[in-house]
């Protein structure tokens, strides 16, 4: 199960400034056990969706090359305050998680 994540949406004029933490252990595949010297399975987000208001307002589709917990920052022009923000990710084992804030 996924870790939750942290959002935080903050409105400047009409823009909204979304910051997300996402805990996730972002693994290559590459990377070998210390204990073992086998190859740790790859386990890592493949897509990420942020919406405004329910309208979709980045796609983005990503892989092992990004670190450990990663770190997402965006603006989006046109928001107001009280709408909600949700951004959502899926990883190459099939697992999913979901934040959602207020534009605030």
């Amino acid at each position: 199960m996924a870790e939750p994540m942290k959002i935080r949406a903050t409105l400047a004029g009409d823009v909204a400034d979304i910051k997300v933490l996402m805990n996730h252990v972002m693994e290559t595949g590459t990377r070998k056990d210390a204990k073992t010297g086998q190859l740790v399975p790859a386990h890592h987000i493949n897509s990420i969706v942020a919406t405004l208001g329910g309208k979709t307002v980045l796609q983005a589709e990503i892989g092992g090359a990004v670190s450990k917990n990663p770190f997402l920052g965006f603006k989006v022009k046109g928001a107001k305050a009280g709408d909600k923000v949700t951004v959502s990710w899926v990883d190459n084992k099939g697992d999913k998680n979901s934040a959602e804030a207020t534009v605030g």
